[in-house]
Parts: C-alpha cells; sequence; structure tokens
C-alpha cells in the first residue's frame, strides 16, 4: 500500500514540475510582450516601455526568471522596484501587472467562491446522479428506465450555457422563483451564502448529474449481472441489501473516477457558472487577466489548477486501492 501511494505521489510531482516549465515556458518565452501590453499603444515612450521591463524583471534572462520564479514558490522573493524592495512571502507567484497586487493574495480572496460552488455541486450530482442511475439499473429495460434515461439524454443534449441563462433569466430576473446569484462569505452570513448559491448549484448539480446517472446505470447494470451478486441473492439477501451494499460499492468505481477530475476541473475554474451567476471566483479572475493580459495572475491560476488536478487524480487513486484491493496488486 506504501508503495503504490509512494509511487503515485512522485508521478503526481513530476506532473506538477512539468506543467510549471511548460506553463512559463507558453508565458514567458513565447514571442510575446508583456511590457508593449501595459504601456499601450498610444503615449508609450521608450523610457516608459523600459521602465515596465526592468520593474517587472522582463529584462533579466529567461533562465534567471524561471529559478527565481521557481525558488520564490517556496523560499519567497524580493522585489526591488525604483528602489523599493517589496516581499513575498511563499508561495510567491509574483505580483500582477494590472493591481500590483501579491498574486496569491487574489487566489486566496478567489478560492473559496469557487470552492463553495463546487462544494454544493458536489453533493447534487452524487446524491442526484447514482440514485437515478442506480434506480434504472434496477429497472433495467422498463418503462422507468427509459424514462429516466431519456430525461437525462434530453437534458445533456442541450449547451450548459444555454440552460443556465435561460433559468437566470427566467427564474431569477422576470419570475423571481429563485434567488439571485451572489457570494457572501460563510462566517459573515450563513443565509446569504447558502442564498446565493443555491441557484448556480441547482443549475450545475442537476444538469451535470445526467451524465453521472448515465454511468452509474451502465456501470450498475455491468456489477449486477457478476456471479457473486447472483450468489448473494441466492443466499437469501434482500434486493437492497445486495444493491447497496454489495453491488454499489463494486459498481462506483468508474463514477469516483469521473467524479474527481470533474470536481478538479470545476475547481480550475466553472467560468461560465461565475461569469452567469455573478460569482467572484477563479474562473472570473482568469477572464479578468486575459483580457488585461495579466500574464503572473494567469500563470498562477493555471499553476494552481494543475495542482487541484493532480491532488485529485492521486486521490482518486488512493480512493482506488481502499474501494478495490486488486489495484493495489498491480
Amino acid at each position: 500500500m506504501l508503495y503504490f501511494v509512494a509511487r503515485r505521489l512522485v508521478s503526481a510531482l513530476s506532473v506538477v514540475l512539468a506543467t510549471l516549465i511548460a506553463t512559463f515556458t507558453l508565458f514567458f518565452v513565447a514571442p510575446t510582450d508583456p511590457a508593449a501590453a501595459i504601456c499601450g499603444d498610444r503615449n508609450c515612450t521608450q523610457q516608459r516601455y523600459d521602465e515596465i521591463k526592468e520593474n517587472l524583471h522582463l529584462d533579466r534572462p529567461k533562465v534567471r526568471q524561471f529559478a527565481e520564479f521557481t525558488v520564490g514558490i517556496f523560499a519567497g522573493r524580493t522585489f526591488e522596484t525604483a528602489g523599493t524592495k517589496r516581499e513575498c512571502g511563499p508561495p510567491c507567484l509574483g505580483f500582477s501587472f494590472k493591481s500590483d497586487r501579491p498574486v496569491t493574495e487574489l487566489l486566496k480572496t478567489r478560492l473559496p467562491v469557487t470552492v463553495s460552488l463546487v462544494a454544493g455541486y458536489a453533493v447534487l450530482v452524487l446524491t442526484i446522479g447514482v440514485f437515478v442511475g442506480s434506480m434504472a439499473a434496477k429497472r433495467r429495460g422498463g418503462t422507468g428506465d427509459r424514462v429516466l434515461m431519456s430525461s437525462t439524454l434530453i437534458l445533456s443534449s442541450i449547451p450548459f450555457y444555454i440552460v443556465a441563462l435561460m433559468i437566470s433569466l427566467y427564474l431569477t430576473i422576470l419570475y423571481p422563483i429563485l434567488p439571485r446569484g451572489g457570494y457572501t462569505p460563510i462566517s459573515e452570513s450563513p443565509g446569504k451564502w447558502f442564498a446565493g448559491l443555491l441557484t448556480p448549484w441547482l443549475v450545475i448539480g442537476v444538469y451535470n448529474c445526467t451524465q453521472y446517472a448515465r454511468y452509474a446505470r451502465g456501470s450498475m447494470v455491468e456489477t449486477l449481472s457478476e456471479d457473486y451478486i447472483r450468489t448473494a441473492r441466492a443466499k437469501g439477501l434482500s434486493d437492497r441489501v445486495v444493491t447497496y451494499k454489495h453491488a454499489l460499492r463494486a459498481g462506483m468505481i468508474p463514477v469516483i473516477t469521473i467524479f474527481g477530475l470533474d470536481i478538479a476541473g470545476s475547481l480550475a475554474g466553472a467560468i461560465f457558472t461565475e461569469k452567469i451567476f455573478d460569482l467572484p471566483g477563479l474562473g472570473t479572475l482568469v477572464l479578468e487577466s486575459l483580457t488585461t493580459y495579466d500574464l503572473p495572475v494567469i500563470m498562477g491560476t493555471v499553476l494552481v489548477a494543475s495542482v487541484i488536478l493532480v491532488t485529485m487524480n492521486f486521490l482518486v487513486d488512493v480512493a482506488y486501492s481502499v474501494i478495490d484491493p486488486r489495484v493495489r496488486m498491480s
């Protein structure tokens, strides 16, 4: 078990390192000029352009810039601008080109919004999706199975942003059945926090639970046809015990893989949901940074997203070994 975890951990760290190198190369070695973008096309003198490059340390060799950035993540950095020194404690991802605030500070203010959104979404997709899929698998080939699966296919065939926009327009603005989206820290008001996230939770949760219902149904149908399930029924175990104690555990292995990577992708930035429902999370931060060409913020967000993806993938591998002991033998 320890060897399995150690091997997965080394693999995860190597992926993070490769992502760090690729991200730096993409944004800072590619033929782009952040100083020119910040200076602007109008009223941009050569003196102003040179000052921007010097203040942002863009005039230094690329290898030195990468070394300073990497060391700063673990040990912090000292930035010197026009004779003024500023400390950036670890993990230091630099300062925003536009707001001049530490990138880590920006991420800390935005991450709780996205985490709150994804937490409610995770509960909905697992409870509704797995429940609907299990019900359909138990009634395989029947009317209930056809109705449930047809409903999920119809809903999932509509683009998500259209569903979110229609619900936001009709159910929160024209006919205020649901509360408007927004974010209030849970420490300030748990009630406002819940009300502001309820509509986004319902939209993203109900929409995405359709794919979990299909995955759960397919996996459960295959599991329910296994020999050990027939043996359990032959021993006189009730249908509920056979389905939810024996079959569900084995049938959830593919769902766990999808769930882990899906949650990681959502944490990396649920851009459409946050933009439509006015949630100041990581997704909106990425959009704002792209429009202003704020490379440190973009790079920091990409790096955090890669760490989240790798971490969730690692946890999924560990969960595999707990649910299915055969994984540890491989």
